[in-house]
Parts: C-alpha cells; structure tokens; sequence
C-alpha cells in the first residue's frame, strides 16, 4: 500500500493487523491508547522506536479505513 509506507500487513505479524512497519505496534493499539487518553509524548516514551510520523501515519490509515468503508454504505 504505496500510500501508507509505514503501515505494514503481514500475516506473519499480529494475524496480518495493521501495524506500524518493522514493528508489532498495531494502528488499532495506537488509536485505543489515544483514545485512553494517552498522548503522542507518552507513546513515545513508552515506545522509543516509533515517530512521530509513525502515529501521524496511522492516524491518517485509520480516517482512511473508516472513509473507504463508508464508501461501501449503499443508501435506500
């Protein structure tokens, strides 16, 4: 997926989830954490390995994933 260079699917790693690339990290996790009230500044602190970009990116991937799913919304 071109558009999204740091997201990864592999069915080797977390059952194929979205992940942040090179990493076990699942954009699902990223996003639960943020809406726990976690902030990116922690995520990096607890995670040293991730970006800044990294989060941004699956933040990004996650507005995509729900706006091509409502895409599929067939009105009556």
């Amino acid at each position: 997926m071109n558009q999204f260079p740091r997201i990864s699917h592999n069915i080797g790693i977390m059952g194929g989830k979205a992940c942040i690339a090179g990493t076990r990290i699942t954009v699902s996790m990223i996003l639960m954490q943020i809406s726990e009230g976690t902030t990116i500044s922690d995520l990096l602190l607890e995670y040293p390995f991730l970006t800044e970009d990294d989060i941004a990116e699956a933040l990004r991937y996650a507005a995509w994933s729900v706006g091509a799913k409502e895409d599929l919304v067939v009105t009556a």
